[in-house]
């Protein structure tokens, strides 16, 4: 959402993850997950999903990395591991022997 609206509350609610990951998750080896996440000091579990590192942690890399417009929202889209790709389009022989409706 930042980078669509540049609006700095969605920096300021990442930072605000990002501090409750280090408060709550962080351990001598890693982040643990966690349980009831309602709670004031979560139960950590003896696990770390692989998604964390390839998810939630580039997410947030994207979110606080300078906008130097690397990132084309209009040519790519990120998928739910975060790796971007390129924006599919359909070429006009496509559109024309699929029907598809533009």
């Amino acid at each position: 959402m930042w980078r669509v609206t540049g609006d700095e509350v969605w920096r300021e609610r990442g930072y605000e993850i990002f501090k409750a990951i280090e408060r709550h998750t962080k351990t001598e080896y890693g982040y643990a997950s966690v349980s009831g996440v309602d709670k004031e000091e979560p139960l950590k579990q003896n696990s770390m999903p692989s998604y964390f590192l390839a998810e939630t942690l580039k997410y947030l890399w994207l979110l606080f990395r300078d906008n130097d417009n690397r990132y084309d929202l209009d040519k790519i889209v990120f998928n739910t591991e975060a790796h971007p790709l390129p924006v599919f389009k359909w070429r006009k022989d496509e559109i024309e022997q699929f029907k598809i409706p533009t």
